[in-house]
């Protein structure tokens, strides 16, 4: 081998070296790049990580790596989830108002304070809550008294209690 030939075998290898280290930096701007796009919905955030991986090179995709948020757009999604979904089964929790016991959810009294927590339709014999001032099953409010329907149906009937009155007085 002469001297040209090994300069050849020299220039194709730095050649090679040189074009793989530009297809590395290049995919380390690429992968900066959608790295931050999915942890920052901010596009002046983008430009400057990507800028600074494209002017820095290794120094800037290290500098990226301390400054870049933890977690991705996706993961704080996912923990926010989780969380409301925590919140929703905290809150689903009956819990007495006098002691915050747990209670089910059919519990007429509180059996470790003895509140009431319900209370029974007088119409339809169902659970009510006690803010509630009409039944949603029967629709009756369970302040009424259930035998006066049927007294107001008798005297409304002809020749009822309502007419025996009218005969009376008349």
């Amino acid at each position: 081998m002469n001297i040209g030939q090994i300069a050849l075998i020299i220039q194709v290898m730095l050649a090679f070296i040189g074009a793989y280290l530009v297809a590395v930096w290049f995919a380390m701007v690429v992968w900066t790049y959608y790295d931050i796009r999915a942890r920052s919905p901010d596009i002046y955030v983008h430009i400057f990580a990507t800028a600074l991986t494209l002017v820095f090179h290794v120094f800037g995709l290290v500098l990226y790596y301390v400054l870049r948020p933890r977690e991705s757009l996706a993961e704080a999604y996912e923990r926010s989830l989780a969380e409301e979904a925590l919140l929703r089964e905290m809150e689903e929790r009956q819990l007495c108002p006098s002691c915050h016991q747990r209670v089910d959810e059919d519990f007429l009294l509180c059996p470790y304070c003895h509140q009431h927590l319900k209370r029974n339709c007088p119409h339809c014999k169902r659970l009510l809550h006690l803010k509630w001032e009409l039944c949603p099953h029967c629709g009756q409010s369970p302040d009424a008294d259930p035998l006066a329907g049927s007294r107001r149906q008798s005297t409304d009937v002809p020749g009822g209690l309502a007419e025996t009155n009218r005969r009376r007085v008349s």
